[in-house]
């Protein structure tokens, strides 16, 4: 079993375009969507999203900042068995501009028509406290 270290992880996820984001919705049971990565991923455990401030997304957030991250890689060229990756993470909602500035990606422009001054626009910042790995039979567990 081969054990990867925090950064190994992040490249990883940074390579895979798009991350699940679960919160808990206002009923109790879990909701899921696709995020953006925009490979905007510092580990040191920390994942950026971008959404707006009426969406379920950060209505959930502020109730619940405990979040759930799922990616899923291809398999590769040579065969190998796709990669897995769950991030337990907690969630903190920002909304200053220059750090929207500091995270943005031009693929999101096509959501945000205003760049960094679109009204309403949050970004998510996720950090992990608990990453699951898999890669076929490989599997390892990292506690931040």
């Amino acid at each position: 079993m081969s054990t990867l270290t925090l950064s190994e992880i992040s490249k990883t996820i940074s390579n895979i375009e798009f991350a699940m984001l679960s919160t808990r919705a206002s009923n109790g049971f879990l909701s899921s969507r696709p995020m953006s990565n925009n490979g905007d991923v510092e580990y040191n455990g920390d994942n950026y999203f971008f959404a707006f401030d009426e969406s379920y997304t950060v209505k959930d957030i502020e109730r619940d900042p405990k979040v759930g991250l799922s990616f899923l890689g291809s398999k590769s060229l040579l065969g190998k068995p796709p990669t897995f990756v769950s991030i337990e993470a907690q969630a903190e909602l920002i909304r200053d501009k220059t750090q929207f500035e500091k995270h943005w990606h031009s693929s999101v422009d096509k959501y945000a028509s205003e760049g960094i001054d679109t009204p309403g626009l949050v970004l998510i910042k996720t950090h992990a406290v608990r990453i699951h790995y898999w890669q076929g039979h490989d599997e390892q567990e990292l506690v931040i």
